[in-house]
């Protein structure tokens, strides 16, 4: 194939944990490994004797008179090599923290020689040359300005001349040279015995192709990509090593040979489950989206993986193959498993001028079958302040959350509360049960089905009443935003709900309707439009529509007609203080229609921080066709200051055409946006 040329470096961004120089110290960014030629394979590279002579790295801790130094890299014109060049400097990066004599600092000049030769060819520039220049400014202590190049035999000598206080000015620039692309490309068997031929599916997966820039991070990419494709399509031993390079300075390319192993297509084997203490093995089993029997691919192992973590009562979740085939050829799997705390306490706090304060608790017990169950107790004492409020209330209630019951892709909750709300309104003193399956239908829709009774006594304007209800909810959702968790806000996609909820009042007589409500929203981020950076700018869309069928306002109960006003509606405007009003009062009568709308801008500062500027409108009416009545327009903004678990958020609204009695502004505080 030609001369290889031994021991010239081909850099990637492979992730370097160990430093040189004067320290072992770790990277958090771009990491330097080599390729190197004949046999010497794509490595992380640890040391660079070579660029020092084969001399050790210099000692961290310093003898004598130390010398401060601020280093300058200039740009090169290429911007993911000048991030590889800075990244690689120990010049760089040591000069705040590890203040060394006149050799030792030396040796880090000499260093980054090699460091800056080693990011250069890593993107392909093999004719590349470094230059560092070391400058002593002229200063009181320093009467004349002199400077050196960082490879001349006498810099240890003249860094130990430098007089004390005087801070020395480091220049590196690069000269690119010409970059080299990617010559021929082999694949051989990696025991030596002939050629390797890829499928066009393979082939597509590697990606890598004569012509293409000699850049490391995308050789080891395309090698890394065809062994995850041999893999996918059922061969577990399958590997791609790293290839052997042959540079030809003539042609200004780089050959590429490539040992592949493909190995036996498998079945997944038997399944070991290490680790399980309280929970039951035949549950997991049964919530696993693996068997033995199905064709190997790691895509579908790591889905099965993520699902048994994503039960709430591991700490960690892994897997990992059998060492090699089972006499029968089939890959034995192993999952390893440690269980997390069975108990937590959490609390809840949030405000807003028209709700008040709302303040709890929650006790949470993990596991408490062995099936991954969930009971949860809360307590909560709302109606803290607010203008919508006229007193304290309460909300106990006890949750109990069952997966994969009462069959797979599908969990079953129970929940039994006691409610007291004293809203200007109505009060009300209520005792609830329900019960509901959410069943997973694919990646984007769940069906949400139940049952639910309600007894309850309400008070409205002076008159009492009690009212005994059942429900029949059925819900059904969409959401492709791929947000790993509700507080976590969305920046792209669509959230959809559709539910109706046939409702019969049995006191009495036997009264029928149905609640029929829809909600959507979708996220638009700038960047697509490369206005901003990713996650940046995103404006976000709301839509409700509600109706009830099948009765009017004064035929159902006053808490399962329609209200708007607050944070899930039309924010400037309190809780219920939208819509048909007892007249004279700011008693709100609710309705049977409603709609809304939003449009909201969200913008990040900084890291932590942000902002939002929001238009709400909606209005309730009293018939069961919606956008009727009198439209009530709110507009404000607001801050966020984001946490790990999502941003707590500060709006503060104004209503654009207030109503009689209503109020002139509201504040909301809670964690994670509205909507």
């Amino acid at each position: 194939m030609g001369e290889a040329l031994q021991g010239v470096g081909f850099e990637a961004a492979c992730g370097r944990s160990v430093g040189r120089g004067d320290r072992f110290r770790r990277r958090k960014h771009w990491i330097v490994g080599a390729l190197t030629f004949v046999g010497v394979a794509f490595a992380c590279t640890t040391a660079n004797a070579a660029a020092s002579g084969g001399a050790k790295p210099a000692a961290s801790a310093p003898v004598g008179q130390t010398i401060p130094y601020a280093t300058k890299i200039a740009a090169s014109g290429d911007g993911d090599l000048d991030a590889a060049i800075n990244a690689s400097s120990d010049l760089l990066s040591l000069q705040k923290t590890q203040a060394v004599g006149p050799f030792a600092l030396a040796g880090r000049i000499r260093s980054d020689y090699g460091r800056v030769k080693t990011a250069l060819e890593s993107f392909g520039y093999y004719d590349g040359a470094a230059t560092i220049t070391v400058q002593r400014p002229k200063s009181a202590q320093n009467p004349q300005d002199s400077s050196i190049q960082g490879n001349d035999i006498g810099l240890p000598q003249w860094l130990a001349d430098t007089p004390k206080g005087v801070t020395l000015k480091i220049s590196i620039s690069v000269k690119r040279g010409p970059q080299y692309a990617i010559g021929a490309i082999s694949m051989t068997a990696a025991d030596g015995k002939g050629q390797v031929t890829l499928s066009d599916s393979e082939r597509q997966a590697f990606g890598l192709k004569t012509g293409n820039p000699a850049i490391a991070a995308t050789v080891l990419s395309a090698g890394g990509s065809l062994e995850t494709r041999l893999k996918e399509e059922g061969h577990p031993l399958a590997a791609v090593a790293t290839p052997t390079a042959y540079l030809r300075p003539t042609t200004r390319t780089l050959d590429l040979r490539f040992p592949v192993t493909i190995g036996p297509r498998a079945n997944i084997g038997a399944i070991s489950l290490d680790g399980l203490q309280r929970t039951h093995p035949a549950f997991i089993r049964r919530a696993m989206t693996v068997a033995p029997g199905q064709l190997y691919q790691p895509s579908k192992i790591e889905d099965a993986r993520q699902g048994l973590a994503s039960l709430g009562v591991f700490s960690t979740v892994g897997v990992k193959d059998a060492p090699k085939l089972a006499p029968d050829g089939t890959m034995p799997l192993t999952f390893n498993f440690q269980e997390a705390k069975r108990h937590s306490i959490g609390a809840e706090v949030a405000y807003s001028t028209d709700l008040g304060g709302r303040v709890g608790a929650t006790w949470t017990h993990y596991n408490l079958f062995g099936n991954a169950e969930r009971l949860r107790l809360t307590a909560l004492v709302t109606g803290l302040g607010g203008s919508a409020q006229q007193g304290l209330g309460y909300d106990v209630y006890a949750d109990l959350f069952k997966p994969d019951f009462p069959g797979k892709n599908q969990n079953a909750s129970f929940r039994v509360e006691g409610l007291r709300q004293l809203f200007y309104s109505y009060r009300q003193t209520a005792l609830l049960a329900r019960a509901g399956i959410v069943r997973r239908l694919n990646k984007y829709w769940n069906v949400n089905y139940g049952v639910a009774a309600e007894q309850e006594s309400i008070n409205q304007f002076g008159v009492t009443r009690d009212y005994t209800l059942v429900f029949a909810p059925l819900t059904a959702t969409f959401d492709n935003t791929e947000v790993s968790s509700p507080l976590v806000p969305a920046t792209h996609g669509f959230r959809v709900s559709l539910s109706a909820t046939p409702s019969a009042s049995v006191i009495n007589h036997t009264s029928f309707f149905a609640l029929l409500q829809a909600n959507a929203s979708t996220y638009f981020d700038l960047a697509r439009f490369g206005l901003s950076k990713e996650g940046r700018s995103v404006f976000a869309f709301r839509a409700i529509v509600g109706s009830v069928q099948g009765a009017s306002t004064y035929d159902i109960p006053p808490d399962q007609r329609l209200y708007g006003g607050g944070s899930a509606t039309i924010r400037g405007f309190r809780y219920q203080g939208v819509g048909p009003q007892f007249a004279g009062t700011k008693y709100a009568i609710g309705g049977t229609s409603l709609d809304a709308g939003t449009v909201e801008f969200r913008q990040r500062i900084l890291s932590s921080f942000g902002a939002a500027a929001f238009v709400d409108a909606g209005q309730v009416g009293s018939g069961s066709s919606p956008f009727t009545g009198t439209l009530r327009v709110g507009a404000g903004g607001g801050v966020r200051y984001y946490t790990p678990i999502g941003p707590i958020r500060l709006d503060i609204a104004v209503p654009l055409n207030r109503p009689p009695r209503g109020d002139k502004w509201e504040l909301y505080i809670g964690l994670g946006e509205t909507f």
